[in-house]
């Protein structure tokens, strides 16, 4: 594997950034145990926490049995789907990302709290997000978005939900991990990234099946899907220094050879969980702009350019 040098990819702010995050979540935190990667992830978490703007409030209530944080707000509702490796987070981690949704879409936002592994092995996580998302979609049209794990569940969403009576207007996955082939690409040239190195991926992808993972389940791998039609308009984020960078990439490639509407962006410099930068890395912040603006223009079918196919 390749050691590629991040000492002029990565500019002053953001490794500031990870300098405060190692901080807090050191980078052996994947060797510890499943307790104790969840108290440093919620302390992480916490010294992160940017509050919510003013006037912002939410509620916390299930929704088809799962327990969800809403942001309530006119429709289309976005379904926010957080990260964590399938492991760690819940309602706490993405709750001010969350409220800074609401405030700059105008929309409502639903955090749900999927169960989480090892606990819980797949398909718990995809199960409670599916039914979050039919039940809020019962009531009219909604958006997906989600980082990391989170993006590759709200893949797994869209993938089984189209061709169905919910109407998905489009979906934004921030450094999402969709399957991609782990010994190849930016798995390779990113194996040693800051933030998220391979090893880590690899255990993540691992522990959600108390097993290797198995190949070829588009619920597992939305990457690994035979077909790539009818999607919603898609917007895939990379942070540029991320194994996972390749997923995003090839994922918006597969939607648009299959006639559908779909963008990637690369986000130069940037590392993985890069959205809790989003108040002191410029990059960040504009990368974030980018994925409110995406929600707020997919919400009037206008995203990328014009009507959406």
């Amino acid at each position: 594997m390749s050691q590629t040098d991040y000492r002029n990819m990565i500019d002053e702010p953001t490794w500031a950034f990870i300098k405060a995050t190692d901080a807090e979540y050191p980078p052996d935190t994947a060797t510890l145990t499943i307790a104790q990667q969840r108290a440093i992830y919620d302390r992480m978490c916490r010294a992160f926490h940017r509050g919510y703007p003013a006037g912002v409030v939410a509620e916390d209530r299930a929704i088809a049995g799962v327990p969800c944080r809403v942001f309530d707000g006119p429709g289309p509702m976005v379904l926010y789907l957080h990260g964590g490796g399938f492991v760690v987070g819940g309602l706490e981690s993405h709750d001010d990302i969350c409220a800074e949704i609401r405030v700059r879409t105008g929309l409502g936002v639903v955090c749900a709290d999927y169960r989480l592994s090892p606990e819980h092995l797949h398909p718990a996580a995809f199960d409670d997000c599916i039914a979050v998302a039919r039940a809020v979609g019962a009531d009219g049209p909604i958006l997906l978005c989600g980082d990391s794990a989170g993006g590759n569940l709200c893949a797994a969403v869209a993938h089984a939900l189209r061709r169905t009576a919910v109407k998905i207007l489009g979906q934004v996955l921030a450094y999402p991990g969709l399957g991609g082939d782990s010994d190849k690409g930016s798995y390779l040239t990113h194996a040693h990234a800051p933030m998220l190195t391979r090893d880590d991926v690899l255990f993540y992808k691992n522990i959600r099946h108390g097993a290797p993972s198995p190949q070829g389940d588009a619920t597992v791998s939305p990457l690994q899907d035979t077909d790539f039609s009818d999607l919603p308009p898609t917007l895939a984020i990379s942070a540029q220094c991320d194994p996972l960078a390749d997923d995003a990439r090839d994922y918006a490639a597969k939607i648009t050879a299959a006639g559908g509407c779909a963008l990637w962006v690369e986000e130069a410099g940037l590392v993985h969980a890069y959205l809790r930068a989003r108040h002191t890395v410029p990059r960040a912040a504009a990368s974030f702009t980018r994925i409110v603006d995406a929600l707020s223009a997919m919400a009037k079918g206008q995203w990328p350019q014009g009507e959406t196919k």
